[in-house]
Parts: C-alpha cells; structure tokens; sequence
C-alpha cells in the first residue's frame, strides 16, 4: 500500500483521516487482472490524488494499459476494490466510469470523421429545444465556455477528418469535459505527435489539472513524465513498485525502476563502419507524386543512415519510394550494384529490401491473427502445402526469429493485438528479418515502444548491420538520430538538404537544415 502524502495547509484537519478521503479522488486495493494465463496486474495498490498529474510508467507488458482500462470501465478486474471519493465502485462499462466522473482518451482516438467539432463534443450529450431538437447555438455556447476552461482553441464547425492529430485529441478532452468528467485517463498521448504538438498537448494536461480535474497520465516518454507529472508510479510486471513525487526521480531512476536493473547505455555502441564501401542500395534522383524532389543517396553493406527532418519533409514517403515505387515519376533503385524495376511491395520484397512501416496497425500486422501468422505473412508459400498452411511449420519459423528479438516463445500463439506495442514491433521485425534482406528501411522504429524495448532494437539495427545488411531509418527523436547511425541525411521539402558524417551530427545542425538554414550558420543555397 502506497503511503498516504501529506496535505497541503488548507486542508481541513490537515493529516487526519477526513482530510485523506477529500484528497484521494481514487482508490485502488489489492486489484487484480489475469488474461489467458498472463497476470496483467498483480494486487495493485493505489492512491490518486485529486487535481494532481499522476503518471504510469513501465516497460510494454508492465501493466499501465491495463490499470488504465480498469480505471475507465473497459476492463473487469478479477479480484480488489475501487473506491472514487471514498465510495466503493465496481464499473462494469466505460458508462459506469463515466457516471462516476471518469473517463478516458486512448491512443487509437473515437472520433466520428464526417462530423463537425461540436458534434463530436457534444454527442450524446446535445443541448435539446422543445420537442426533442437540437439546439445548436446552445451547444456553441457550451463549446466557448468549456474552450475557455482549458484554453483550447478549435472551429467548432470544422470537420474532424481535416484536423491534425493533435487537433483531434483536444476533440476528444473538450468531449470529456462536456461529460463533466473530473478524471480524464491519457493513454500513450504523444506517441503519434510532433515535437510541437506534444507541447501543446502537455500544457493543455497542465491547464486540465489547474482546473481541478485530476489525470492520469500513462507514458513511455520519460522526459514527459517528469515534466508534467505531480506523482509517478512504476509498474514492473503487473506489479508495483513504487509511487513517488517526480520531483524525487530522474530518468535513470525510472528506468532502473522498469527494468529492475539500471541502463548504463541506452545507445549501444555502434560498429565501426565497414572498410569496404561496397554499395547495398543506390537511389538516383527520385521524384514522386507525393513530394519528393531528385533524391539520390548511397549506403554501402554494413552502413547505419539517419533520415531526419520535420514532420512533412517526406521522409516516409521517401522510404515508401524506395521499397514500394510509391508515388515515383522518376528515378532509379540499385541494390547490390543491379538496376531493380520496383512497382510494389513485392518487387521491393525480390529486390532485397524490407520495409518496416511507422504504423503497425494500419501498414503492418494483421492484429485479430497470431504472432506466428503475422511473422510468416509473406512467407506462405514456403510452409503451405496443397495451398493448406502447415502450422507446425509455421510456429518454427516465426519462434527462432521472435525469441531472438526477446519475445518470449509462449505468445507466438497469441492474437498480435493483445500484445504490448513492443512486442508487436517485435513481431513486425521478425516478418522484415525473415527474408534476410540486403537492406532494411525502418520508418519510426521505436515508436510507441517502452525503453527496455528501445534498446533491443537499437541492438537489433546494429547487430544486423554488422552482418552486412543496409540499414536507413527514419526517426523524429532526435537522440536517435545522434546515437545511432554513422551518418544523417536532413530531409526537407521533399528533399536532401545536408549529409551530416559521424562526429558532425549534432542537435542544432540538424535542425538548422531542418528549418532551411546551414549546419555552420548562413543560407542554404
């Protein structure tokens, strides 16, 4: 059991046990979860201040989704007790949550496209004129006022499908609100955001707490937790191990308190670069529909490159050229020194060239299918026999490659969509290993994955170079782009701006490219 935090001042009795009750907007006791033989939670203890930012923090599989589902009615616990304001609850749907005040915004967000703003905001909860209409400029006064609150500015009457990412998540606050929600549970908030827009977002989390709503906070992004968040709770395993002020830990603090272990190095070094510039893929001057300008680059066997730049320079894109002739008008694609005729997947496929793709959801794995299906996906040919697949065969091919990527071999029969986002890029790296290619792109490799996760496969990425494969890899983390590769290409606008050798990599030149001025100062020409 957590224990209990002093007060402040103001507080009635201040450390008797009335004045606790009023603080603690949440209660959890000894709450437990189980799914399909994997303990999710393990008697959870917990204490949730009202007002405050409380962060979750934890490796992917630590249990933070769960607790959160548990929080907002999406998930049943097996054993344990929830108490909201002293009172004990038992949510059996998000609508009982919700009558108690609390709710939650996922990562996959809820939202109806089609419709405006205000009536994603206000659905189900729509002002009424007499004989049951809708009262629009009821709901737009409502809409200004609860903006107002928190200080988000949006057009109420613009569609939701032309809004950005971030936009569409303060849709989905705004719509907490308007359910007078007084505990609002994020859920990896910022694993699909720009830098800009995830400071947007934790200052509107900011404003929600100054307001008096509370918030749990559930993250991988170390540097967020601490900046946003009053407490911090580390869950290893599905059980806790301990909830403090953030201003009590650091970043190697909470890693140590993830892993059980402290992470000297996040990076591992990388290998040295290969003597032989012997070229694994050559781009001559493509040029796509999709906004790349006359792209040419070189990466020899064994090499690590860099794909910076802002969000829209075209860095997927040009990685969907490569692999894929996404978009192409012009250009051409080398690989090994021989010319390739790339128009889809498949001929990328044939040519050598893996692509790991920035959603996984969307571009990657099939989530209602198992491990070992998704792993084999393009394998199928190979394991099936009378066009029949043999599943035997199919779980010993995918078994060596996930247990080499550290997912343990027991799950390779479980639903992809039930596993931790880690091991879902885990899984997704296998299907890209499985056809040994000569070039690996990896676009956004490490996102929406916990740190323990991040360093398998920073380590995967070198070690696969170190057997001679390519390696180019786009990130919007700029610690990747420092650490990681032996040289950094800036896109921008569709095109290479700066290439950046190892010992010249920095912040500040990257982002000087980025944002259309030289690494050492002056114009780009």
């Amino acid at each position: 059991m957590i224990t209990a935090v002093p007060l402040s001042s103001s507080a009635a009795d201040e450390g008797s046990p009335q004045a606790e009750v009023n603080s603690t907007h949440v209660e959890l006791t000894s709450v437990s979860k189980r799914f399909a033989g994997v303990q999710a939670l393990r008697e959870i203890d917990l204490r949730i201040e009202r007002g405050a930012v409380h962060a979750i923090v934890g490796e992917n599989g630590a249990g933070k989704s769960t607790l959160g589902r548990v929080l907002v009615g999406a998930v049943r616990p097996d054993a344990g007790q929830i108490r909201v304001a002293g009172q004990a609850v038992s949510f059996r749907s998000p609508h009982d949550a919700l009558v108690a005040g609390i709710t939650g915004i996922a990562q996959e967000l809820a939202l109806l496209p089609a419709r405006s703003v205000l009536d994603n905001v206000f659905l189900g909860v729509e002002s009424r004129r007499r004989f049951g209409r809708v009262d629009k400029a009821g709901m737009s006064r409502r809409f200004a006022d609860l903006a107002d609150q928190v200080g988000l500015q949006i057009p109420s009457r613009a569609l939701v499908r032309d809004l950005s990412l971030a936009d569409r998540q303060k849709v989905e606050i705004m719509r907490a609100l308007a359910r007078k929600a007084d505990l609002v549970v994020f859920d990896e908030p910022t694993a699909a955001l720009s830098v800009d827009e995830t400071a947007l977002l934790l200052d509107t989390v900011r404003r929600l707490a100054a307001t008096g709503t509370t918030v749990v906070f559930i993250s991988h992004f170390l540097k967020e937790v601490l900046a946003v968040g009053d407490r911090v709770t580390i869950l290893k395993d599905g059980a806790h191990v301990r909830t403090v002020r953030t201003s009590e830990e650091s970043e190697a603090s909470l890693v140590e308190g993830m892993l059980g272990r402290s992470l000297e190095r996040m990076f591992p070094a990388r290998p040295p670069r290969p003597r032989e510039q012997r070229a694994a893929l050559e781009v001559d001057r493509i040029s796509t529909r999709t906004g790349i300008d006359g792209v040419s680059l070189r990466i020899a066997s064994g090499e690590i490159v860099g794909l910076a730049g802002l969000v829209g320079s075209g860095r997927s894109e040009l990685l969907h050229a490569i692999h894929s002739g996404a978009g192409v008008t012009s250009g051409a694609v080398a690989v090994d020194g021989s010319p390739r005729r790339i128009r889809s997947p498949r001929d990328g496929k044939r040519s050598g060239i893996a692509l790991l793709p920035e959603s996984r959801k969307d571009q990657g794995l099939l989530m209602e299918r198992s491990a070992s299906e998704n792993v084999v996906l393009g394998q199928l040919a190979g394991i099936a026999r009378w066009g029949v697949v043999r599943k035997r065969s199919e779980r010993a091919v995918a078994r060596g490659l996930v247990e080499r990527l550290g997912l343990a071999g027991g799950r390779i029969s479980s639903p992809v969509g039930t596993l931790s986002g880690g091991n879902q890029q885990k899984v997704l790296l296998a299907r890209c290993l499985l056809d040994r290619p000569a070039v690996l792109l990896a676009d956004e490799p490490t996102r929406g994955v916990d740190v323990g996760a991040k360093h398998s496969i920073y380590e995967l990425l070198i070690s696969l170079a170190a057997e001679g494969a390519a390696v180019l890899f786009a990130s919007s983390e700029i610690e990747e782009i420092l650490e990681l590769p032996h040289r950094a290409l800036v896109l921008r606008e569709g095109r290479i701006e700066a290439e950046l050798e190892e010992g010249a990599i920095s912040e500040d030149a990257v982002m000087r490219v980025a944002l259309g001025a030289s690494p050492r100062g002056g114009d780009v020409g």
